[in-house]
């Protein structure tokens, strides 16, 4: 059974691969509600917020997310419901931009600060075959855009404009205590 330890690092070809769509027998299946446990267990298990399924090498279009503000990673956010997306659509609404330091569990030990498009709409499917749309801004608009990426291929590394704003989790602790 798959763990926190078999979500996979920055460097393994799978996470740079664009994942493919589910159908909905896919959707419908036993095999798929297994899954989506076991990436909720995942998460969870690693202290995430969210987590793509080609995290944990299966290349294929679904994603949970889950604010919690009880997060360690991620103090002072505001809890959120649980979305479980396949095959989502995104959509930018606006061009001003915001900033977040963004971590994930694909590279762990580091904090980086990403601008990201401020408010979205997302189209998906839910793991009961409704589609849903998301009007979305603030933070959590930033995590959907984070694993939505990982379904592209992408990384939040690739988007950081300036590198110095790269850091190990540890020395962003630090910079973060002394503000």
């Amino acid at each position: 059974m798959l763990g926190h330890k078999d979500i996979l690092k920055m460097g393994n070809p799978i996470l740079r691969k664009i994942a493919q769509p589910f159908s909905e027998d896919e959707i419908k299946s036993n095999e798929t509600k297994i899954l989506v446990e076991r990436m909720w267990k995942i998460m969870e298990e690693a202290g995430g917020i969210g987590l793509a399924a080609p995290q944990i090498a299966i290349s294929k279009q679904l994603a949970v997310i889950r604010l919690d503000e009880s997060s360690d990673r991620y103090p002072g956010i505001d809890s959120s419901p649980e979305y479980v997306m396949f095959n989502p659509k995104i959509q930018h609404l606006t061009e001003d931009t915001q900033g977040h330091w963004e971590g994930c569990l694909s590279i762990p030990g580091l904090r980086g600060y990403v601008e990201r498009p401020n408010k979205i709409s997302v189209d998906f499917t839910d793991q009961n075959l409704e589609s849903k749309n998301l009007i979305l801004d603030g933070f959590l608009a930033t995590v959907f855009q984070h694993e939505i990426d990982h379904l592209k291929g992408k990384l939040y590394v690739d988007l950081i404009s300036n590198k110095e704003l790269l850091l190990y989790e540890e020395e962003f602790i630090k910079l973060n205590e002394n503000k």
